[in-house]
């Protein structure tokens, strides 16, 4: 037996009229709404739907959290140590079937026998390249070599769109006719981009789904052709929104969250902090450095608008969040709003980082990243004097990102408050159809091996 598991980042039961390829795998098999961890965001979910356990157990928080040793916030990790228990991958490894995990997160040192992975190149004289990381190690340059290079500023940024998807097809169709994997697991972002930006309602955003059919359409007809079953799953919904809650600006108004003050702009000092939030979407994690503060901090929060939870250790006992990773408080957004992780109150002491894509340095989540800032007279004459200061090999700030929040058009993390705007599961086979949690999608690959 054979599966392809594609991830259709975003896809809801309500876009499926948009997608004839995979409503039709729904219509001759079966389809299954999904109910989430909190938070509904790539890495938290991706991590339950490969181990079948809670984020308390696997420990994957967010897609960041703030790492206590080191007093340092991190993105975007991409090690597989860090996520708590056996992936399907590990299972089916030791079973001795061949897995492909194609742009799935956590993805680096997996039991994976092929892999690919963004890897951006960071010089040492300050420029960034498109890059990849592969297993087998040639993979990713033979790949590039048969392909093009992997369009990197199409998988997130300003021109992020389906370029990026369009070439992980082709690499999955690539891998499948020289490798011919047991299960191929297959991660395709296009609908994140527009979603984020526009809403997920937006008549942009309703032709991206199609954008995104089709796409899938070409490696489900491949895997079918090969006999493979079809999985096609969402991590989450991404709904309207129109009101950031600026968190940290508040917690620095009272005096809890300090910066360190540079000469390229304030930095967020979580160990010299009293509190600070990690932001990731439409929930933020709160670190405390002094449990004394804990209700005032609780009270202040509990008092914003946009806020709908503010959860102790206890109540995040009781959705399966109680990690040491996490934060003494989680914020869970109200609908319509989200968190951005602007921590500054003053633009002139803004971090340099703050105007560009840099999803390393910034201590929280920035969808902003996808707009190029309408406050540029001549947006593309100012990218194309900064890229042809690139090529004199000067030291440069590709300053294009907005650093207002207020034009993103969508969010997540929340769990969704209907089943038709949340996440989904299609399969090629007949199975329930009652909503299933997140976690149930590895005994589901599992199952199709016979080693539920």
């Amino acid at each position: 037996m054979k599966l392809l598991v594609l991830l259709a980042v975003g896809l809801r039961p309500r876009d499926l009229e948009k997608a004839p390829n995979i409503a039709s795998l729904a219509s001759e098999g079966s389809m299954a709404t999904l109910v989430p961890p909190l938070p509904a965001v790539t890495c938290t979910v991706q991590a339950s739907m490969l181990t079948g356990l809670e984020p308390r157990d696997h420990g994957v928080v967010g897609n960041g959290w703030y790492h206590r040793e080191t007093s340092e916030i991190r993105f975007w990790l991409q090690s597989n140590a860090l996520v708590g228990g056996d992936e399907v991958v590990d299972r089916l490894t030791r079973n001795g079937n061949v897995c492909a995990k194609l742009f799935w997160w956590f993805n680096m040192y997996s039991a994976a026998a092929i892999s690919i992975t963004p890897r951006p190149e960071y010089h040492a004289d300050g420029g960034k390249k498109p890059g990849l990381y592969s297993n087998p190690a040639g993979l990713g340059d033979r790949l590039e070599e048969e392909l093009g290079d992997f369009p990197l500023f199409s998988f997130w940024g300003p021109g992020a769109g389906i370029a990026s998807t369009r070439w992980i097809v082709d690499s999955a169709l690539a891998v499948t006719t020289q490798s011919d994997p047991d299960l191929m697991l297959v991660y395709l972002p296009h609908l994140d981009f527009d979603h984020q930006r526009y809403g997920p309602d937006d008549p942009r955003s309703r032709v991206a789904v199609s954008d995104l059919d089709a796409e899938a359409g070409r490696i489900i007809e491949g895997a079918r052709a090969k006999g493979a079953g079809v999985m096609v799953v969402s991590e989450y919904g991404i709904e309207a929104v129109e009101r950031p809650v600026f968190v940290n600006r508040v917690l620095a108004e009272e005096g809890l969250l300090e910066v360190h003050r540079t000469t390229h702009g304030d930095l967020l000092d979580g160990g010299a902090s009293r509190a600070f939030a990690v932001c990731d979407h439409q929930l933020a994690h709160v670190y405390l450095n002094h449990g004394t503060d804990l209700e005032k901090v609780r009270g202040t929060l509990a008092a914003l608008d946009g806020v709908e939870k503010v959860l102790d250790r206890q109540q995040q006992r009781q959705i399966g969040l109680d990690h040491e990773r996490g934060g003494e408080l989680v914020l869970i957004a109200e609908g319509g709003s989200w968190f951005p992780y602007h921590y500054w109150n003053d633009e002139e002491r803004r971090p340099d980082f703050a105007p560009t894509v840099d999803i390393h340095r910034k201590p929280g989540y920035d969808p902003a990243e996808l707009f190029v800032d309408p406050a540029l007279k001549f947006p593309w004459l100012h990218v194309g004097g900064r890229l042809f200061q690139k090529r004199l090999g000067m030291r440069m700030l590709m300053d294009v990102v907005p650093t207002d929040p207020a034009l993103v058009g969508g969010s997540h993390g929340r769990l969704p408050e209907n089943p038709e705007v949340g996440p989904l599961l299609v399969r090629s086979w007949s199975g329930p159809e009652e909503p299933l949690p997140s976690t149930a999608v590895a005994s589901e690959i599992l199952a199709r091996f016979n080693l539920a």
